[in-house]
């Protein structure tokens, strides 16, 4: 019996320290979304509040009642909803994707690799362990960002059953080749599907490219966003992905003891 699951990336010029306007953007994506059968979708990292680094201890206390608000969204819609928020620790915040399944917490990943350069290292406290949850839309494996430069994780969640990666973003100008790169070779090398949601314009000091993409388990892109807002979707056929795992035994081959 085949098995699809339509998937979304929702990719926005997030407003810098200002939660309302974000959520209300929010909503009117996943309201539209929704309408077009979405099981799942994707937000950016720090999808509310931005790295507002100055403000992010405030901004945090919020983080409760949006995660509460999405898991609204969720039961109402019937979908899987993931996006990263500033989470409260003690002098610091944790970056935390949270996964919201028809109105339940599946589970939240704490972003283990701060991106030093950007000094979040400073503002942040690192996770110390990874997800990978079961879901109405299978299994998820989260990685946020500078995640991504780190294959030995995305490894991890494949060898523990993750059969879609999803990624939220917030990856930045001139990098963009990087941000393509990575999630092709996470997916390729790990035949899986990947759903990324990357910000977009400029926030703050930075400008972000946008490109937000869905890439099945051989790499090829599904669905790719340009530099402009707007929500990309894509089915996911894990029938076709089954079938590119046994022309290919990759995990099969796999020789653990010699690495």
């Amino acid at each position: 019996m085949s098995r699809s699951v339509k998937a979304a990336a929702v990719q926005f010029n997030i407003a810098l320290g200002e939660v309302g306007p974000n959520l209300e953007h929010v909503r009117q994506s996943l309201q539209t979304l929704a309408a077009d059968g979405v099981q799942l979708a994707v937000l950016p990292e720090m999808w509310g509040t931005g790295f507002a680094y100055k403000e992010l201890n405030r901004l945090a206390e919020s983080t409760g009642d949006l995660v509460e608000e999405l898991a609204k969204l969720s039961a109402e819609y019937g979908m899987v909803i993931v996006g990263s928020l500033p989470e409260p620790h003690a002098d610091k915040v944790y970056n935390t994707a949270y996964v919201l399944d028809n109105g339940k917490m599946r589970g939240k990943y704490r972003k283990i690799h701060l991106f030093s350069l950007m000094q979040e290292d400073r503002s942040f406290d690192s996770g110390n362990s990874w997800l990978v949850t079961d879901t109405t839309v299978g299994r998820v494996g989260v990685f946020i960002c500078y995640d991504l430069r780190f294959p030995e994780l995305a490894r991890r969640l494949a060898v523990e059953g993750a059969e879609i990666l999803v990624v939220p973003g917030e990856w930045p100008k001139p990098r963009q080749e990087h941000w393509r790169t990575l999630l092709r070779a996470r997916a390729i090398e790990n035949q899986l599907f990947v759903v990324a949601a990357n910000c977009c314009g400029v926030v703050g000091k930075l400008d972000f490219f946008g490109m937000s993409m869905i890439i099945d388990p051989k790499g090829e892109l599904l669905a790719e966003a340009g530099y402009e807002p707007g929500n990309i979707t894509a089915l996911l056929d894990f029938t076709s992905m089954a079938a590119w795992r046994e022309q290919i035994p990759c995990f099969t081959d796999r020789k653990p003891e010699c690495y």
